[in-house]
């Protein structure tokens, strides 16, 4: 899915990412939590996904494991995606407005859209400390491009952030139209596992 660079991978992550990316991994399920000797004392010891909170931007339009599907809705001065894993909504603002101030940040970062012909260019900004893309959060820009295809739409992402990766780089993924409704992704209505994860740590601690 990498487009730039022209190997298709990934670019190197610098010492302060790598250190980064351990830090924000370290006692988390996802993050390989069970052979570090992870403790997990509360649920903020599990990552976001598996709190039930978000994958964050870009992971969520990324298919991964089940409920891959998004959708996109328009209205006047905004877009509305909402990924179905989570189910989360994100607000896409096109009416001109200018990003929030600085120290406004959010897991999603704040995001403002304009059109350059058929395609919605979409610049992110603001993310939280507490996000975590590939070990990248508050530094991190994106500049996304959706673009209608006769199949579907095409969706690519230019991601950079000096703070966590030796250069710039870029991914896209080619969507099809999926003709039925999204249903809905109770995440923390059945997030057993979150609750097994804690309460086996007790036991393991007994």
């Amino acid at each position: 899915m990498v487009i730039a660079p022209e190997d298709g991978r990934v670019p190197a992550m610098t010492d302060e990412g790598r250190q980064r990316l351990r830090q924000l991994r370290a006692g988390t399920f996802a993050g390989g939590a069970f052979n570090s000797g992870a403790q997990f004392k509360g649920p903020e010891d599990l990552s976001l996904w598996e709190r039930c909170i978000t994958r964050g931007v870009p992971s969520a339009i990324f298919p991964t494991v089940y409920n891959a599907n998004t959708r996109i809705v328009q209205a006047p001065g905004v877009v509305a995606i909402t990924y179905e894993m989570i189910h989360d909504t994100r607000l896409v603002y096109t009416d001109g407005r200018t990003h929030a101030g600085g120290s406004i940040r959010g897991y999603y970062g704040d995001s403002r859209g304009h059109w350059e012909g058929d395609t919605l260019v979409v610049d992110v900004t603001n993310f939280s400390s507490k996000a975590d893309y590939r070990g990248a959060g508050e530094t991190l820009h994106l500049v996304e491009r959706f673009t209608r295809t006769p199949s579907g739409l095409r969706y690519e992402v230019s991601v950079d952030d000096p703070h966590t990766w030796t250069k710039p780089w870029t991914a896209a993924l080619d969507m099809a139209v999926q003709p039925e409704p999204m249903f809905e992704y109770a995440c923390h209505e059945g997030n057993n596992s979150m609750r097994n994860i804690l309460s086996g740590a007790r036991a393991a601690e007994r």
